[in-house]
């Protein structure tokens, strides 16, 4: 569980009932249904008109990764790219398929069977980066559909504002309902405005975020089978890895990589 996401979530709600009580407000008085129906469900529903059925009904379950921590393993990966690399100096290329059905990581096996089966190194690297790119489109296709959604909901916000203060003009004959009615017109904008910067809006960036921290180590992948191919020495390996790593991160693992 990503407690920053919670963090983010309880404490934006907890910001906004804040500024209501200290206002003067009431916390009923900036709840109303109809205003969500036109925030919340017409925006989502223009996200038909612009994405696939399959991203439009499946979008809930990517933005529930904003509240999961993933780990890409980037310590591990170089210890074991930097073990392989000592097994194939000590005995050669081919002995490194004894142990490829046992890697976890699909993108890290198929790019050490293709050292294994002899393929030129730009050719590997040619395969290798397409699959990132391809995988990078398919994250960003769903990113996009996330930040349109952000996108829309400030302006349905106002659309749902207009319709409000369409019915309170209809009525202007009942002065004492004025007021009442102008506040709840303008909780559409404050459900717009919420819903893009609060929650859809941020969810956007965090799966950004995923999205360049699982290719950062893709691109470390790339590195360490290139080098294994090249025949480079260990420890120039674990060298050019560790330069993916932050400089904490990197402190804790380099002795262990780093040998003489």
């Amino acid at each position: 569980m990503d407690i920053a996401s919670i963090i983010g979530m309880v404490g934006g709600a907890a910001v906004v009932i804040l500024g209501v009580a200290t206002s003067g407000g009431t916390l009923m008085g900036i709840i109303d249904i109809p205003s969500i129906f036109v925030t919340i469900g017409g925006s989502y529903m223009a996200l038909f008109l612009v994405a696939p059925l399959k991203q439009a009904l499946g979008l809930f379950g990517i933005m529930a990764r904003c509240f999961k921590v993933f780990n890409y393993g980037e310590k591990t990966l170089i210890q074991n790219m930097v073990a392989l690399s000592e097994k194939a100096r000590r005995e050669g290329i081919l002995a490194l398929e004894e142990g490829l059905d046992d890697l976890d990581d699909p993108f890290m096996k198929e790019g050490l069977r293709m050292v294994v089966d002899g393929t030129d190194g730009n050719v590997i690297r040619a395969i290798m980066e397409n699959e990132m790119s391809q995988i990078e489109a398919r994250h960003m296709g769903w990113i996009n559909v996330v930040t349109q959604w952000a996108g829309y909901a400030p302006g349905f916000g106002m659309i749902g504002t207009v319709i409000g203060l369409i019915g309170m003009l209809n009525n202007l004959e009942d002065k004492s309902s004025l007021g009442p009615n102008m506040a709840v017109a303008l909780v559409t904008t404050l459900y717009g405005s919420l819903l893009a910067n609060w929650i859809i809006g941020p969810m956007a960036e965090k799966l950004k975020g995923q999205n360049a921290q699982e290719m950062s180590a893709k691109e470390m992948v790339v590195e360490g089978v290139l080098s294994i191919q090249a025949g480079d020495n260990p420890r120039i390996l674990a060298m050019k890895l560790l330069t993916y790593l932050d400089p904490k991160t990197r402190k804790v693992i380099e002795a262990d990589v780093l040998k003489d």
